[in-house]
Protein backbone atom coordinates (compact mmCIF):
# COMPACT_ATOMS: atom_id res chain seq x y z
CA UNK A 1 0.00 0.00 0.00
CA UNK A 2 3.00 2.51 0.80
CA UNK A 3 4.52 1.46 -2.83
CA UNK A 4 1.51 2.31 -4.24
CA UNK A 5 1.12 5.54 -2.55
CA UNK A 6 4.31 6.84 -3.50
CA UNK A 7 3.54 5.96 -6.97
CA UNK A 8 0.25 8.25 -7.00
CA UNK A 9 2.36 10.29 -5.21
CA UNK A 10 4.80 10.99 -8.15
CA UNK A 11 2.11 11.24 -10.39
CA UNK A 12 -0.09 13.71 -8.59
CA UNK A 13 2.92 16.01 -8.40
CA UNK A 14 3.03 18.55 -11.22
CA UNK A 15 6.39 19.66 -10.81
CA UNK A 16 7.84 16.04 -11.16
CA UNK A 17 5.13 15.75 -14.52
CA UNK A 18 5.90 18.85 -15.94
CA UNK A 19 9.88 18.44 -15.58
CA UNK A 20 9.67 14.93 -17.13
CA UNK A 21 7.31 16.35 -20.03
CA UNK A 22 10.06 18.88 -20.70
CA UNK A 23 13.11 16.50 -20.41
CA UNK A 24 11.07 14.62 -23.32
CA UNK A 25 9.95 17.40 -25.65
CA UNK A 26 13.84 18.29 -25.60
CA UNK A 27 14.59 14.89 -26.39
CA UNK A 28 12.44 14.89 -28.90
CA UNK A 29 13.50 17.91 -30.63
CA UNK A 30 17.15 17.10 -29.92
CA UNK A 31 16.54 14.02 -31.92
CA UNK A 32 14.57 15.74 -34.63
CA UNK A 33 17.21 18.67 -35.33
CA UNK A 34 20.04 16.15 -35.48
CA UNK A 35 17.90 13.58 -37.62
CA UNK A 36 19.59 14.64 -40.75
CA UNK A 37 23.20 14.68 -39.38
CA UNK A 38 22.48 10.77 -38.04
CA UNK A 39 21.47 9.78 -34.80
CA UNK A 40 23.62 10.08 -31.64
CA UNK A 41 25.15 7.31 -30.05
CA UNK A 42 25.52 5.57 -33.44
CA UNK A 43 28.55 4.07 -35.24
CA UNK A 44 28.73 5.36 -38.80
CA UNK A 45 31.40 4.62 -41.75
CA UNK A 46 32.95 7.77 -42.64
CA UNK A 47 34.65 8.36 -46.56
CA UNK A 48 35.31 11.50 -48.40
CA UNK A 49 34.72 11.84 -51.53
CA UNK A 50 36.28 14.12 -55.07
CA UNK A 51 33.89 15.14 -57.36
CA UNK A 52 35.07 17.87 -60.67
CA UNK A 53 31.56 19.42 -59.50
CA UNK A 54 29.29 19.59 -56.43
CA UNK A 55 27.03 22.61 -58.09
CA UNK A 56 24.34 23.04 -55.47
CA UNK A 57 25.15 20.00 -53.68
CA UNK A 58 25.31 21.44 -49.33
CA UNK A 59 25.39 20.13 -46.33
CA UNK A 60 23.01 17.77 -45.63
CA UNK A 61 22.13 15.90 -48.79
CA UNK A 62 21.44 12.53 -48.66
CA UNK A 63 23.64 10.08 -49.64
CA UNK A 64 21.89 7.06 -51.25
CA UNK A 65 22.98 3.46 -52.98
CA UNK A 66 20.33 1.80 -55.37
CA UNK A 67 17.58 4.27 -54.25
CA UNK A 68 18.06 3.62 -50.45
CA UNK A 69 19.99 6.67 -48.15
CA UNK A 70 22.72 5.06 -46.46
CA UNK A 71 24.01 8.60 -45.23
CA UNK A 72 24.48 12.26 -45.57
CA UNK A 73 26.67 15.06 -46.78
CA UNK A 74 28.60 16.67 -43.45
CA UNK A 75 30.29 19.06 -45.76
CA UNK A 76 31.09 20.38 -48.90
CA UNK A 77 34.83 22.84 -49.45
CA UNK A 78 37.08 23.11 -52.39
CA UNK A 79 40.41 21.68 -53.04
CA UNK A 80 42.90 21.89 -55.57
CA UNK A 81 44.16 19.12 -56.63
CA UNK A 82 48.21 18.54 -57.67
CA UNK A 83 47.92 19.99 -61.25
CA UNK A 84 46.08 23.37 -59.88
CA UNK A 85 42.82 21.96 -61.11
CA UNK A 86 40.22 22.91 -58.44
CA UNK A 87 37.66 20.08 -56.82
CA UNK A 88 34.93 19.79 -54.23
CA UNK A 89 36.16 17.56 -51.38
CA UNK A 90 32.95 16.14 -49.84
CA UNK A 91 32.92 14.47 -46.22
CA UNK A 92 30.25 11.49 -46.14
CA UNK A 93 29.18 10.02 -43.39
CA UNK A 94 27.62 6.65 -44.01
CA UNK A 95 25.57 3.76 -42.09
CA UNK A 96 27.07 0.64 -41.59
CA UNK A 97 25.20 -0.85 -43.67
CA UNK A 98 26.80 0.60 -46.86
CA UNK A 99 30.08 -0.87 -45.53
CA UNK A 100 32.87 -1.75 -46.91
CA UNK A 101 32.02 -0.25 -50.21
CA UNK A 102 34.70 -1.58 -53.19
CA UNK A 103 37.27 0.56 -54.34
CA UNK A 104 35.90 0.40 -58.49
CA UNK A 105 32.49 2.23 -56.99
CA UNK A 106 31.65 4.92 -58.54
CA UNK A 107 29.67 8.10 -57.82
CA UNK A 108 27.16 10.65 -59.13
CA UNK A 109 25.59 13.79 -58.29
CA UNK A 110 21.83 13.34 -59.56
CA UNK A 111 19.06 15.84 -59.08
CA UNK A 112 16.48 14.43 -56.10
CA UNK A 113 13.67 17.02 -57.15
CA UNK A 114 12.61 19.58 -60.33
CA UNK A 115 13.38 22.14 -57.63
CA UNK A 116 17.05 21.76 -57.51
CA UNK A 117 17.52 19.61 -54.65
CA UNK A 118 20.53 16.85 -55.26
CA UNK A 119 21.66 13.84 -53.55
CA UNK A 120 25.10 11.74 -54.02
CA UNK A 121 24.70 8.37 -55.69
CA UNK A 122 27.12 5.13 -54.93
CA UNK A 123 27.39 2.71 -57.62
CA UNK A 124 28.98 -0.10 -56.00
CA UNK A 125 31.90 -2.22 -57.79
CA UNK A 126 32.98 -5.75 -57.68
CA UNK A 127 36.47 -5.24 -56.49
CA UNK A 128 37.39 -7.62 -53.67
CA UNK A 129 39.35 -4.37 -52.26
CA UNK A 130 37.54 -1.85 -50.41
CA UNK A 131 37.54 1.48 -48.59
CA UNK A 132 38.49 1.13 -45.46
CA UNK A 133 36.80 3.68 -42.84
CA UNK A 134 38.58 7.68 -43.72
CA UNK A 135 39.61 7.02 -47.03
CA UNK A 136 39.04 9.05 -49.88
CA UNK A 137 37.31 8.10 -53.03
CA UNK A 138 39.51 9.66 -55.90
CA UNK A 139 38.39 11.98 -58.56
CA UNK A 140 38.68 9.50 -61.45
CA UNK A 141 35.13 7.85 -59.56
CA UNK A 142 33.24 10.49 -60.16
CA UNK A 143 31.31 10.02 -63.11
CA UNK A 144 29.50 12.74 -65.65
CA UNK A 145 26.70 14.70 -63.84
CA UNK A 146 23.51 14.44 -65.68
CA UNK A 147 21.72 17.25 -66.93
CA UNK A 148 19.42 19.24 -65.08
CA UNK A 149 16.33 20.22 -66.53
CA UNK A 150 17.01 23.87 -66.21
CA UNK A 151 20.11 23.33 -67.80
CA UNK A 152 18.79 22.09 -71.17
CA UNK A 153 16.59 25.02 -71.28
CA UNK A 154 19.13 27.42 -70.97
CA UNK A 155 20.55 26.41 -73.63
CA UNK A 156 18.04 28.12 -75.64
CA UNK A 157 19.11 31.57 -75.54
CA UNK A 158 18.12 34.53 -77.11
CA UNK A 159 20.35 33.82 -80.16
CA UNK A 160 19.34 30.10 -80.33
CA UNK A 161 15.67 31.08 -80.02
CA UNK A 162 15.66 33.62 -82.84
CA UNK A 163 17.89 31.08 -85.06
CA UNK A 164 14.90 28.37 -84.57
CA UNK A 165 12.35 31.11 -85.51
CA UNK A 166 13.86 31.80 -88.66
CA UNK A 167 14.68 28.15 -89.47
CA UNK A 168 10.86 27.46 -88.91
CA UNK A 169 10.16 30.85 -90.88
CA UNK A 170 12.28 29.22 -93.46
CA UNK A 171 11.14 25.81 -93.34
CA UNK A 172 7.58 27.15 -93.49
CA UNK A 173 8.45 29.26 -96.80
CA UNK A 174 9.94 25.88 -98.46
CA UNK A 175 6.81 24.00 -97.53
CA UNK A 176 4.04 25.98 -97.89
CA UNK A 177 1.88 25.71 -101.33
CA UNK A 178 4.40 22.67 -101.77
CA UNK A 179 2.14 19.42 -101.10
CA UNK A 180 1.46 18.43 -105.15
CA UNK A 181 5.64 18.33 -105.04
CA UNK A 182 5.77 16.22 -101.44
CA UNK A 183 3.10 13.92 -103.06
CA UNK A 184 5.08 13.30 -105.85
CA UNK A 185 8.37 13.15 -103.65
CA UNK A 186 6.94 10.30 -101.29
CA UNK A 187 5.72 8.77 -105.00
CA UNK A 188 8.88 8.75 -106.24
CA UNK A 189 10.56 7.46 -102.88
CA UNK A 190 8.24 4.27 -103.11
CA UNK A 191 9.54 3.46 -106.57
CA UNK A 192 13.35 4.07 -105.72
CA UNK A 193 12.75 1.16 -103.21
CA UNK A 194 10.65 -1.13 -105.50
CA UNK A 195 13.68 -0.46 -107.91
CA UNK A 196 16.20 -1.06 -105.34
CA UNK A 197 15.31 -4.74 -104.21
CA UNK A 198 17.41 -6.23 -106.95
CA UNK A 199 20.27 -4.35 -106.32
CA UNK A 200 19.78 -5.44 -102.42
CA UNK A 201 18.79 -9.05 -103.47
CA UNK A 202 22.30 -8.58 -106.03
CA UNK A 203 24.09 -7.28 -102.58
CA UNK A 204 23.15 -10.16 -100.41
CA UNK A 205 23.76 -12.56 -102.92
CA UNK A 206 26.02 -15.21 -101.32
CA UNK A 207 28.39 -14.90 -104.68
CA UNK A 208 28.93 -11.22 -103.72
CA UNK A 209 30.36 -12.35 -100.62
CA UNK A 210 28.77 -9.52 -98.91
CA UNK A 211 29.52 -11.01 -95.18
CA UNK A 212 33.47 -11.45 -96.26
CA UNK A 213 33.05 -7.12 -96.66
CA UNK A 214 32.22 -6.99 -92.99
CA UNK A 215 34.53 -9.59 -91.87
CA UNK A 216 37.17 -7.87 -93.58
CA UNK A 217 35.97 -4.85 -91.84
CA UNK A 218 36.43 -6.54 -88.83
CA UNK A 219 39.84 -7.42 -89.79
CA UNK A 220 40.96 -3.77 -90.29
CA UNK A 221 39.46 -2.59 -86.98
CA UNK A 222 41.35 -5.79 -85.55
CA UNK A 223 44.92 -4.29 -87.52
CA UNK A 224 44.18 -0.79 -86.21
CA UNK A 225 43.25 -1.94 -82.63
CA UNK A 226 46.84 -1.95 -81.60
CA UNK A 227 47.60 1.79 -82.44
CA UNK A 228 43.93 2.68 -80.71
CA UNK A 229 45.86 4.28 -77.84
CA UNK A 230 47.39 6.52 -80.30
CA UNK A 231 44.49 7.50 -82.42
CA UNK A 232 43.08 8.35 -78.76
CA UNK A 233 45.82 10.87 -78.39
CA UNK A 234 45.09 12.25 -81.58
CA UNK A 235 41.28 12.52 -80.38
CA UNK A 236 42.55 14.09 -76.91
CA UNK A 237 44.69 16.77 -79.17
CA UNK A 238 41.80 17.74 -81.14
CA UNK A 239 39.48 18.19 -78.08
CA UNK A 240 42.25 20.28 -77.16
CA UNK A 241 43.12 21.74 -80.35
CA UNK A 242 39.26 22.50 -80.59
CA UNK A 243 38.70 23.82 -77.15
CA UNK A 244 41.08 26.07 -77.57
CA UNK A 245 39.96 27.43 -81.22
CA UNK A 246 36.65 27.66 -79.26
CA UNK A 247 37.89 30.03 -76.85
CA UNK A 248 39.00 32.66 -79.53
CA UNK A 249 35.73 31.36 -81.56
CA UNK A 250 33.69 34.44 -80.44
CA UNK A 251 34.67 36.99 -81.87
CA UNK A 252 37.78 36.78 -83.26
CA UNK A 253 37.50 33.93 -85.57
CA UNK A 254 34.15 34.98 -86.45
CA UNK A 255 35.02 38.25 -87.04
CA UNK A 256 37.92 36.33 -89.39
CA UNK A 257 35.06 34.75 -91.11
CA UNK A 258 32.91 37.28 -91.86
CA UNK A 259 35.84 39.62 -92.99
CA UNK A 260 37.42 37.03 -95.37
CA UNK A 261 34.84 37.15 -98.23
CA UNK A 262 35.22 41.32 -98.59
CA UNK A 263 39.09 40.92 -97.51
CA UNK A 264 38.79 38.56 -101.17
CA UNK A 265 37.05 40.89 -103.22
CA UNK A 266 39.57 43.75 -101.86
CA UNK A 267 42.49 41.35 -102.61
CA UNK A 268 41.28 40.72 -106.36
CA UNK A 269 40.21 44.35 -107.24
CA UNK A 270 43.86 45.18 -105.95
CA UNK A 271 45.54 42.51 -107.24
CA UNK A 272 46.13 43.71 -110.73
CA UNK A 273 47.08 46.98 -110.03
CA UNK A 274 49.36 45.87 -107.68
CA UNK A 275 51.35 43.35 -109.80
CA UNK A 276 53.06 46.55 -111.76
CA UNK A 277 54.49 47.22 -108.94
CA UNK A 278 55.43 43.87 -107.39
CA UNK A 279 57.38 43.65 -110.70
CA UNK A 280 59.70 46.84 -110.37
CA UNK A 281 60.13 45.88 -107.06
CA UNK A 282 61.48 42.55 -108.10
CA UNK A 283 63.77 44.23 -110.78
CA UNK A 284 64.82 46.72 -107.89
CA UNK A 285 65.94 44.26 -105.63
CA UNK A 286 67.88 42.49 -108.30
CA UNK A 287 69.60 45.97 -109.02
CA UNK A 288 70.51 46.53 -105.49
CA UNK A 289 72.03 43.18 -105.01
CA UNK A 290 75.21 44.61 -106.25
CA UNK A 291 75.30 47.18 -103.80
CA UNK A 292 73.74 45.08 -100.61
CA UNK A 293 77.50 43.45 -101.68
CA UNK A 294 79.73 46.56 -101.55
CA UNK A 295 77.54 47.24 -98.19
CA UNK A 296 79.58 44.77 -97.05
CA UNK A 297 82.75 45.49 -97.70
CA UNK A 298 82.01 49.58 -96.59
CA UNK A 299 80.37 48.88 -93.73
CA UNK A 300 83.40 49.08 -91.77
CA UNK A 301 83.27 52.81 -93.25
CA UNK A 302 80.17 53.13 -92.33
CA UNK A 303 80.71 51.59 -89.12
CA UNK A 304 83.45 54.76 -88.03
CA UNK A 305 81.03 57.42 -89.58
CA UNK A 306 78.74 56.26 -87.20
CA UNK A 307 81.01 56.07 -84.23
CA UNK A 308 81.92 59.49 -85.26
CA UNK A 309 78.41 60.34 -86.17
CA UNK A 310 77.12 59.80 -82.35
CA UNK A 311 79.46 62.70 -80.65
CA UNK A 312 78.25 65.01 -83.45
CA UNK A 313 74.76 63.91 -82.54
CA UNK A 314 74.92 64.37 -78.80
CA UNK A 315 76.45 67.92 -79.38
CA UNK A 316 73.42 68.64 -81.92
CA UNK A 317 71.44 70.19 -78.63
CA UNK A 318 74.28 72.77 -78.29
CA UNK A 319 74.01 73.76 -81.93
CA UNK A 320 70.05 73.51 -81.93
CA UNK A 321 70.05 75.90 -78.68
CA UNK A 322 72.50 78.20 -81.31
CA UNK A 323 70.11 78.16 -84.24
CA UNK A 324 67.57 80.47 -82.74
CA UNK A 325 69.67 83.20 -81.86
CA UNK A 326 71.68 82.39 -85.25
CA UNK A 327 68.43 83.30 -87.23
CA UNK A 328 67.08 86.42 -84.92
CA UNK A 329 70.45 87.63 -85.75
CA UNK A 330 70.53 86.68 -89.43
CA UNK A 331 66.92 88.75 -89.19
CA UNK A 332 68.49 91.78 -87.85
CA UNK A 333 70.99 91.53 -90.65
CA UNK A 334 68.26 91.41 -93.20
CA UNK A 335 66.49 94.23 -91.60
CA UNK A 336 69.64 96.40 -91.40
CA UNK A 337 69.94 99.03 -94.18
CA UNK A 338 72.11 98.67 -97.37
CA UNK A 339 72.04 94.85 -97.05
CA UNK A 340 70.02 94.23 -99.97
CA UNK A 341 71.81 96.57 -101.81
CA UNK A 342 75.29 94.25 -100.91
CA UNK A 343 73.05 91.44 -101.74
CA UNK A 344 72.11 92.53 -105.19
CA UNK A 345 76.11 93.58 -105.69
CA UNK A 346 76.90 89.90 -104.92
CA UNK A 347 74.62 88.65 -106.89
CA UNK A 348 75.71 90.62 -109.88
CA UNK A 349 79.23 89.60 -108.85
CA UNK A 350 78.25 85.90 -109.14
CA UNK A 351 77.01 86.23 -112.11
CA UNK A 352 79.89 87.50 -113.74
CA UNK A 353 81.98 85.29 -112.18
CA UNK A 354 79.71 82.42 -113.17
CA UNK A 355 81.51 81.38 -116.46
CA UNK A 356 84.92 81.38 -114.88
CA UNK A 357 83.71 79.47 -111.80
CA UNK A 358 81.92 77.02 -114.11
CA UNK A 359 85.08 76.45 -115.95
CA UNK A 360 87.56 76.66 -112.28
CA UNK A 361 85.56 74.37 -110.11
CA UNK A 362 85.78 71.02 -112.15
CA UNK A 363 89.84 71.35 -111.27
CA UNK A 364 88.90 70.67 -107.33
CA UNK A 365 85.40 68.95 -107.71
CA UNK A 366 86.77 66.46 -109.90
CA UNK A 367 90.51 66.68 -110.13
CA UNK A 368 91.31 67.53 -106.73
CA UNK A 369 94.19 69.89 -107.55
CA UNK A 370 93.53 72.43 -105.29
CA UNK A 371 93.47 70.48 -102.27
CA UNK A 372 96.84 69.01 -104.19
CA UNK A 373 98.50 72.70 -104.17
CA UNK A 374 97.58 73.23 -100.26
CA UNK A 375 98.78 69.73 -99.26
CA UNK A 376 102.06 69.89 -100.89
CA UNK A 377 102.68 73.44 -99.67
CA UNK A 378 102.42 72.17 -96.44
CA UNK A 379 104.52 69.23 -96.69
CA UNK A 380 107.35 71.28 -98.38
CA UNK A 381 106.96 73.87 -95.40
CA UNK A 382 106.62 70.82 -92.76
CA UNK A 383 110.36 69.23 -93.07
CA UNK A 384 113.40 70.32 -91.98
CA UNK A 385 116.08 70.91 -88.60
CA UNK A 386 116.41 73.44 -85.95
CA UNK A 387 117.90 75.91 -88.35
CA UNK A 388 115.22 75.86 -90.74
CA UNK A 389 113.08 74.09 -93.16
CA UNK A 390 113.32 73.08 -96.83
CA UNK A 391 111.75 72.20 -100.16
CA UNK A 392 112.42 68.57 -100.73
CA UNK A 393 113.88 68.33 -104.68
CA UNK A 394 115.61 65.25 -106.68
CA UNK A 395 118.66 66.27 -108.67
CA UNK A 396 118.89 64.52 -112.27
CA UNK A 397 120.90 64.96 -115.44
CA UNK A 398 119.99 67.40 -117.49
CA UNK A 399 119.48 65.71 -121.59
CA UNK A 400 122.29 66.80 -123.81
CA UNK A 401 121.63 67.53 -127.44
CA UNK A 402 120.29 70.05 -129.92
CA UNK A 403 117.09 72.48 -128.14
CA UNK A 404 118.15 70.20 -124.89
CA UNK A 405 115.88 71.36 -122.17
CA UNK A 406 119.05 72.75 -119.87
CA UNK A 407 120.08 75.39 -121.84
CA UNK A 408 117.97 78.18 -124.37
CA UNK A 409 116.75 76.80 -127.81
CA UNK A 410 115.39 77.82 -130.74
CA UNK A 411 113.09 74.99 -131.22
CA UNK A 412 111.53 71.99 -128.76
CA UNK A 413 114.23 69.48 -128.17
CA UNK A 414 113.62 66.16 -131.10
CA UNK A 415 116.24 63.86 -130.79
CA UNK A 416 118.49 62.62 -132.17
CA UNK A 417 118.89 60.74 -128.90
CA UNK A 418 116.24 58.72 -127.06
CA UNK A 419 116.41 60.87 -123.80
CA UNK A 420 116.14 64.39 -125.88
CA UNK A 421 112.61 64.96 -126.36
CA UNK A 422 110.51 67.71 -125.08
CA UNK A 423 107.27 66.88 -122.90
CA UNK A 424 105.36 69.98 -122.72
CA UNK A 425 101.50 70.42 -121.76
CA UNK A 426 100.69 74.56 -121.13
CA UNK A 427 96.97 73.54 -120.91
CA UNK A 428 96.04 70.54 -119.40
CA UNK A 429 92.62 69.44 -119.40
CA UNK A 430 91.16 69.83 -116.20
CA UNK A 431 87.45 68.10 -116.86
CA UNK A 432 86.48 72.05 -117.71
CA UNK A 433 83.20 72.40 -119.63
CA UNK A 434 83.81 72.00 -123.64
CA UNK A 435 86.92 70.01 -122.21
CA UNK A 436 87.54 65.96 -122.27
CA UNK A 437 86.66 64.81 -119.22
CA UNK A 438 89.72 63.70 -117.82
CA UNK A 439 92.58 65.11 -115.22
CA UNK A 440 95.99 65.67 -117.42
CA UNK A 441 98.17 67.23 -115.19
CA UNK A 442 100.33 65.06 -113.26
CA UNK A 443 98.60 62.03 -115.03
CA UNK A 444 100.22 62.32 -118.36
CA UNK A 445 101.95 59.17 -119.57
CA UNK A 446 105.70 59.82 -120.33
CA UNK A 447 106.94 58.64 -123.97
CA UNK A 448 110.16 57.45 -123.97
CA UNK A 449 111.96 59.00 -127.62
CA UNK A 450 108.89 60.69 -128.38
CA UNK A 451 107.96 64.54 -128.37
CA UNK A 452 104.86 65.41 -126.74
CA UNK A 453 103.45 69.30 -126.57
CA UNK A 454 99.89 69.93 -125.43
CA UNK A 455 97.38 67.05 -124.44
CA UNK A 456 98.41 63.51 -124.97
CA UNK A 457 96.39 61.20 -126.84
CA UNK A 458 94.01 59.05 -124.60
CA UNK A 459 92.22 59.92 -121.72
CA UNK A 460 94.18 60.31 -118.45
CA UNK A 461 91.18 59.14 -116.35
CA UNK A 462 89.83 61.10 -113.39
CA UNK A 463 91.44 59.88 -110.27
CA UNK A 464 94.46 61.90 -109.19
CA UNK A 465 96.26 61.26 -106.04
CA UNK A 466 94.29 61.31 -102.10
CA UNK A 467 90.91 60.95 -104.30
CA UNK A 468 88.84 57.52 -104.59
CA UNK A 469 87.99 56.29 -108.80
CA UNK A 470 85.50 58.48 -109.77
CA UNK A 471 84.96 57.17 -113.09
CA UNK A 472 85.87 58.41 -116.72
CA UNK A 473 89.40 56.20 -116.88
CA UNK A 474 90.01 55.83 -120.57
Amino acid sequence: MRNRSGIQGVASSPVIVGAVTVLVVIVAVFLAYNANNGLPFVSTYNLTAQLPNADALVKGNEVRIGGARVGIVRSVVPVQLGDGRLAAQLDMRLDQSAAPLPDDSTMMIRPKSPLGLKYVQIVPGDSSRSFAAGETIPLSAARPEPVDIDEFFSMFDEPTRKAIRRNLAGFGNALAGRGPQINGAISALRRFVESGQPTLATLVAPRTNFGGFWRALEDLSATVAPVAETQASLFVGLDRTFAALARVSRPFLQETISKSPPTLDAANADLPAVRPFLDNSARFFAALQPGARVLAESSPTIAAALRAGVPALNASPTLNAELEPTADALLAFQSAPGVFNGLDLLIDTNNVLNSAIRFIEPAQTTCNYLSLTFRNLASASSEGNGLGNWLNFISFEAPTGPNAESAPASAPANGPGRKNHLHYNPYPNTAAPGQTRECEAGNERYKAGRTVLGNPPGNQGTVTSGQLNSGGNG
